[in-house]
């Protein structure tokens, strides 16, 4: 049924999107995350990737979360001598996350979210009338 498959795409979109929301909080709870060793590495901001496949029963094209990877840019040098991980210049290295721009990727994956849950809630109120119609 049309509508019924239409649900469950839109269903996966929402689940690609609760990934990406998952990762976006992780980002922003280790964003002052530092090292626990001199000169150490901190938190590495992680970013989802997704790609369009076809789904073989269906011949069906949905968005899946590909993979999970560590953000390759470098991380912030922050002057703090007194820092248990500064180096021994008294650099301390920051995470490579900017909460500006997780936050901005929240909301466009809040607004991915309520757009599949939107095509959910239309087929859900058009598969309602069909069987309305239908007991009459």
């Amino acid at each position: 049924m049309d509508l019924l498959d239409s649900m469950a795409e839109a269903a996966k979109g929402m689940k690609a999107q609760g990934v990406r929301m998952r990762v976006i909080s992780e980002n922003l709870a280790n964003a002052e995350t530092t090292s626990t060793q001199k000169g150490g590495n901190p938190y590495q901001r992680k970013i989802v990737t997704f790609k369009d496949m076809v789904d073989k029963t269906d011949n069906q094209e949905e968005v899946t979360v590909d993979k999970i990877q560590s953000d390759k840019s470098d991380f912030i040098l922050k002057y703090d001598p007194s820092h248990p991980a500064a180096d021994a210049n008294g650099y301390v290295k920051m995470p490579n996350v900017n909460p500006l721009i997780e936050m901005m990727d929240m909301r466009e994956a809040q607004r991915s979210y309520e757009a599949n849950l939107g095509v959910i809630d239309i087929a859900k109120g058009m598969l309602s009338e069909t069987l309305d119609q239908i007991s009459r």
